[in-house]
C-alpha cells in the first residue's frame, strides 16, 4: 500500500514509517518538520498529498498535558480542525482507510474495584486531598480506598484536559467520516510510549521524556505524587508496529474500531524513573509529593482485544527498552 503518514517525521511516526517500508509498503511522509506547509490543517496541501494514496496513518498532533487553557485553542486546531480538513480531503480523494492515533487519556481515570461496591468511576481528585498527600481516588460511595485494575475499551470516555478532549473528539471525527465515507477506521489508543528520538525538554513530551532529559543535564529526575501511580509504558516501536497491522487488517466497513496499545506489564511512574536513572548512571530519583491538576493517578491498558482481534503483540520488555531509551538519542 501507499500510506500518507502525516506527522512522519516525528517521534512516533518515523518508526511507523520504518515498519511500513520493512513490510513492503510505500509510506508518503507529510510533515510541517519536513516540507514547508505541510500542515493537516491546509487543504490544498494534504489533498496534493493524498493523490494515489491507498490509506492514512494519522499521527499529527500537538500532544502533552493541555491542563489549562492557554493552550486550547491551539490544541483544538491543530487536532480536531486539523483531523476534520484530513478527512474532508480522504474524503474528496476517495481514500478509505484509516489508522488514527488514539490515546488512553480518553479513558480519565483507570479502572477501580471497591471491596464493597464493585467496579465504580472515581470522579477528579479534589485539590485539598493532593495538597495533604492524598493521592489514591476513593470509592465515590463509600470513601473506602480503590483497588486499580486494566481499563478496556468499553470504559466510559472520561477525558480530563483539554489534550485528552481533543483526542476524543478526533475519534467521533473519524467514527462519523467512516459512516459517511463507508471507509474503515481504527483508533490505536496508545499508552504511554517510550523509545529513541523521543523529543527533549519539552512540556509536550511524555513522563519518560522528562526523566531522561534531567538525566542528560545531570539532574535527578522529579517524581511527582509519590511515585506510585501506575502506568503502561509501551515501546515506540511496538507501537510502530500496531499501526501496520492495523493498517492491513480487515476492520469494521462504516465504524470506528478502537484498540489500547500497551505493552500489558504495568510500572509505576517510580519504577521508570529509578530504572532510567540505573540505566543511564545518573542521580537517583527525587520524590517530590508535587501535583498537576488533570492528571490522573492510574491508567493502566487492557491490550488482549488488539492481541486477539490483530494478531499483534509487544515484542520490547521494560527492562530492555529502558537500556536501550537511557543510551539512545532524543529529539530537540
Amino acid at each position: 500500500m501507499r500510506v500518507l503518514v502525516t506527522g512522519g517525521a516525528g517521534f512516533i511516526g518515523s518508526h511507523v514509517v520504518e515498519v511500513l517500508q520493512a513490510r513492503g509498503h510505500e509510506p508518503v511522509v507529510f510533515d510541517v518538520r519536513e516540507e514547508a506547509g505541510a500542515d493537516v490543517r491546509d487543504r490544498e496541501a494534504v489533498s496534493r498529498a493524498l493523490s494515489g494514496v491507498d490509506a492514512v496513518c494519522h499521527q499529527a498532533a500537538m500532544v502533552g498535558l493541555g491542563t489549562g487553557f492557554a493552550d486550547a485553542a491551539e490544541y483544538v486546531s491543530r487536532n480536531d480542525l486539523g483531523t476534520a480538513v484530513l478527512l474532508t480531503a480522504m474524503a474528496e480523494k476517495g481514500v478509505r482507510r484509516l489508522v488514527l492515533a488514539g490515546s488512553m487519556v480518553v479513558y480519565g481515570e483507570g479502572r477501580y474495584t471497591c471491596a464493597r461496591h464493585g467496579v465504580v468511576r472515581p470522579g477528579p481528585r479534589a485539590v485539598t486531598d493532593l495538597e495533604a498527600g492524598r493521592f489514591e481516588p476513593r470509592c465515590p460511595v463509600c470513601g473506602l480506598e480503590l483497588s486499580p485494575g486494566l481499563v478496556a475499551e468499553d470504559a466510559p470516555a472520561d477525558p480530563r484536559n483539554v489534550y485528552a478532549t481533543t483526542k476524543l473528539a478526533q475519534e467521533h471525527l473519524a467514527a462519523a467520516w467512516a459512516r459517511s465515507t463507508g471507509g474503515t477506521a481504527v483508533s490505536l489508543r496508545y499508552h504511554n510510549v517510550y523509545g529513541p528520538r523521543m523529543p527533549r525538554d519539552t512540556p509536550y513530551a511524555g513522563v519518560a521524556s522528562f526523566f531522561r532529559s534531567a538525566l542528560a543535564r545531570g539532574e535527578a529526575p522529579r517524581v511527582f505524587e509519590d511515585g506510585r501511580q501506575r502506568r503502561d509504558f509501551v515501546h515506540v516501536r511496538d507501537v510502530a508496529a500496531a499501526n501496520a497491522v492495523a493498517l492491513e487488517a480487515d476492520t469494521a466497513v462504516g465504524a470506528l474500531t478502537a484498540y489500547n496499545t500497551g505493552s500489558g506489564e504495568p510500572h509505576t511512574v517510580g519504577e521508570m524513573a529509578r530504572a532510567l536513572a540505573v540505566a543511564f548512571g545518573g542521580p537517583t530519583p527525587v520524590v517530590t509529593g508535587e501535583y498537576r491538576l488533570g492528571d490522573v493517578r492510574h491508567i493502566t491498558a487492557d491490550s488482549s482485544r488488539l492481541r486477539a482481534e490483530l494478531g499483534w503483540k509487544p515484542e520490547v520488555g521494560f527492562e530492555e527498552g529502558v537500556r536501550e531509551f537511557a543510551r539512545a538519542g532524543m529529539r530537540a
